[in-house]
């Protein structure tokens, strides 16, 4: 079976506001040359433009997907929330929470990203494909049922779990969320709920600034069914891996889920603007085919990966290159450029030591 991969030029087209990083242009705050949020299109139309160029495309079985409809949206989000994204969508666009700006169609445009995460895993469940990849943007895992933050209007991830869960009840998933920043929208959701199990890998104190703590594992029918490993800045390729092999894995293996989704962001990479880590393109192409590898051991290689956020024009196309390189098995590759340069800025061995024993630490804490 190929790899299925879900994409729509009309999500490039989703537009925010004024700003300047994530500020409002207005007082001292300038304007860009460039212009608008980080969360911008270029990443992930130069991401899909770099496996037209190498020919990595055509090995994969690609489409779109209808939009989300109003009543898988609502699995998830309520009425008054879904209605005013509506009105002011309607009404040239607006802002409804934390620095998520849309332009007119901005409610149609995030409809259609949860679509291709429901057509992605839809399509693993079903057999079509035995893994598939999802470039939704807008992103969804900061989004909370009633308030969007962090870029997110709707929350992707949480949607396609709940409409897959409509004709299959007791199906477990456990989503591993490696994007830089805390997944706080698909930990609330989920956080009473042992059917889902939450994981996420995150830069500590980066966004939220209140979330992502490790003493957080969820609550009533979901306490210890959700683990937050805060890494330190400066964290790089070999405490990723480390993290995968101490803790992701093993609370994979330990929940036995039939489908495993990754909130696959690429902010964690060492060029990009929005954190301070020291991953690379070789980092995120061994974690993927390391997941993969589990999936194959425990859920007969049902895996979802999902793309989130990933800011650096220049570097996210490698890194989602080597990453969909390894789901689908593909032997086309897109050297890395900056793979000499940011080797050398790895961690001195005297911090990866640290490193490596801070997430052993916390393993510990987790009981893993």
């Amino acid at each position: 079976m190929t790899t299925g991969f879900y994409w729509d030029e009309r999500t490039f087209w989703h537009g925010g506001g004024n700003y300047t990083y994530t500020l409002p242009i207005g007082g001292l705050v300038q304007p860009l040359a460039s212009g608008g949020l980080p969360e911008n299109p270029e990443t992930k139309r130069r991401l899909k433009n770099l496996m037209d160029v190498t020919g990595l495309i055509e090995e994969l079985d690609v489409s779109s997907a209808p939009f989300a409809t109003k009543e898988q949206l609502l699995r998830i989000h309520p009425e008054y929330y879904l209605k005013e994204f509506k009105r002011l969508s309607d009404a040239n666009g607006g802002e409804l929470g934390r620095r998520t700006p849309f332009a007119s169609g901005g409610y149609e445009l995030s409809a259609l990203s949860a679509g291709l995460s429901i057509a992605a895993v839809k399509s693993v469940i079903d057999g079509t494909h035995e893994n598939a990849y999802a470039l939704s943007r807008p992103p969804g895992h900061h989004c909370l049922p009633d308030f969007p933050n962090g870029f997110c209007l709707l929350a992707n991830i949480a949607i396609a779990i709940e409409t897959a869960q409509v004709t299959c009840p007791n199906l477990k998933v456990a989503v591993l969320d490696w994007d830089v920043h805390h997944g706080n929208g698909t930990e609330a959701i989920f956080y009473n709920r042992n059917d889902v199990l939450t994981i996420s890998l995150h830069q500590e104190g980066n966004y939220p600034l209140d979330t992502g703590k490790i003493k957080d594992r969820g609550e009533g029918s979901g306490e210890g069914f959700n683990i937050n490993l805060p890494l330190p800045a400066g964290a790089g390729h070999t405490a990723y891996l480390h993290a995968l092999k101490q803790v992701a894995i093993p609370a994979i293996e330990n929940f036995s889920p039939d489908l495993i989704i990754v909130a696959c962001g690429y902010d964690a990479s060492a060029i990009d603007p929005m954190a301070r880590m020291l991953a690379t393109a070789k980092t995120f192409k061994q974690m993927t085919q390391q997941i993969k590898d589990l999936s194959k051991r425990i859920c007969r290689g049902k895996l979802v990966l999902v793309h989130e956020g990933g800011y650096s024009e220049a570097y996210v196309p490698f890194c989602g290159h080597a990453t969909i390189q390894a789901l689908s098995g593909s032997a086309i590759t897109a050297p890395d450029p900056f793979a000499e340069t940011f080797n050398v800025r790895q961690p001195s061995p005297r911090f990866d030591a640290f490193l490596l024993n801070e997430i052993d630490r916390m393993a510990q804490i987790l009981d893993l």
